[in-house]
């Protein structure tokens, strides 16, 4: 009875040192124990300031040393239109889409606030070095630094642009356990208003220490954007077999 007794009492603090769950928070009464309440409201505060945050590509240009960089905006003039009026956070800014650059670029990186400037503040930047990094003799167009924006914004960023994938590094939801995640999504050909989420492959949380690394993340991203290339989709018939050949390797 005593083992079973202390097996118990170590098992909620084993368990929530493996994960960002809030699991086995006990209670006071018919309550959250009120340690574990404040917590749950400093998160809930942080994940609203993620996404009311300004956007500063400034920050995100000067982690970009070496690579040229365009600023964007979406169709959506302000944050609050941003949130009620999500079609306009897909389209560009008439203007800003005239003064795109227009090459013949296998892939253009799009940096997007979406709704967690923190994410892209900490963790885009290094994600577009180690991503880059990886496409050797690929015509990688300028980074778009873009604002107000969302996933499908890179579709009509891609087409304006004459690129053939498109990247689109975004901020994702908050949750309750984390507002600083990066999203990756990876779109080949992309069409505006016609390309579907099914159309697109993503790479989500992002965020190291807690979640994806940036080594990893990239590695991922390149071999997708590599096997994209060669079999002409990306979305569901595009698999992440990185892990599988890992594992393979590692058997040998």
């Amino acid at each position: 009875m005593t083992d079973v007794t202390l097996a118990n009492g170590e098992l909620w603090p084993a368990l929530r040192r493996r994960t960002q769950a809030r699991i086995g928070l006990g209670r006071a009464g018919a309550a959250l124990p009120t340690r574990h309440r404040l917590e749950l409201q400093a998160a809930h505060a942080a994940a609203r300031d993620a996404v009311h945050a300004p956007f500063d590509p400034d920050t995100v240009a000067a982690a970009l040393p070496g690579l040229p960089t365009v600023r964007v905006r979406s169709a959506a003039r302000d944050r609050l239109t941003y949130l009620q009026r999500p079609d306009l956070g897909r389209r560009l800014e008439a203007v800003d889409r005239a003064h795109l650059p227009v090459g013949d670029w296998d892939v253009v990186l799009v940096v997007a606030d979406g709704l967690s400037s923190r994410a892209v503040h900490e963790h885009a930047a290094a994600m577009v070095r180690a991503t880059v990094e990886r496409l050797p003799g690929w015509n990688v167009a300028p980074v778009i630094l873009a604002e107000q924006a969302r996933v499908a914004l890179g579709d009509d960023v891609a087409t304006a642009m004459g690129a053939t994938a498109v990247v689109v590094l975004v901020g994702e939801r908050p949750g309750m356990s984390a507002a600083d995640s990066l999203g990756a999504y990876l779109t080949h050909r992309p069409v505006p208003g016609v390309t579907t989420d099914a159309d697109r492959n993503c790479l989500s949380n992002i965020r190291p220490p807690l979640g994806l690394d940036y080594e990893t993340a990239a590695g991922k991203l390149a071999a997708l954007l590599g096997r994209a290339r060669e079999l002409g989709i990306s979305g569901v018939g595009l698999k992440d077999e990185t892990d599988a050949a890992d594992g393979a390797e590692a058997l040998r």
